[in-house]
């Protein structure tokens, strides 16, 4: 029953569909950037996933999701620990996400609060700023 995390490749993107549809987070773009997203797997079964939409040194953390019966355990943060690792080895130095209801969990990883209308502009134009998050999302970033 150990975790295995790798990443996630053409044949995951069902399973990453039905994560977001799950736990309600928006699928929009997110098949576009399917090459940077990493998956949570036990016993050969899909349990969470993370995205990363990079633009040059900064980047967007996006569709953190794990299922229900497994959270709680700590997947979330080996997800987000793992994504950051990729972040620094693709050369971001900022990274950024927009959250509706897990600011505090964010905050607790490092994460702070930041104005949504000093997002920089290429995290402004990707479909999460465009209308996928609503506009009462947190902005939040952790400079890594």
């Amino acid at each position: 029953m150990s975790l295995e995390i790798r990443r996630a490749n053409a044949g995951d993107w069902p399973a990453i569909a039905r994560l977001l549809l799950e736990t309600q987070l928006p699928e929009a773009g997110a098949r576009d950037h399917l090459h940077r997203f990493l998956i949570a797997l036990r016993d050969n079964r899909t349990i969470g996933c993370i995205g990363l939409e990079v633009y040059s040194k900064i980047a967007l953390l996006r569709s953190v999701a794990v299922v229900s019966d497994e959270s709680g355990k700590g997947i979330g943060k080996s997800l987000v620990a793992a994504q950051l690792d990729q972040a620094k080895q693709c050369g971001v130095a900022t990274i950024y996400l927009l959250t509706t209801t897990a600011a505090a969990y964010f905050e607790a990883l490092g994460f702070s609060e930041r104005q949504r209308q000093d997002a920089p502009a290429a995290l402004q134009d990707s479909i999460e700023f465009q209308g996928a998050c609503p506009a009462s999302a947190a902005f939040m970033g952790l400079a890594i």
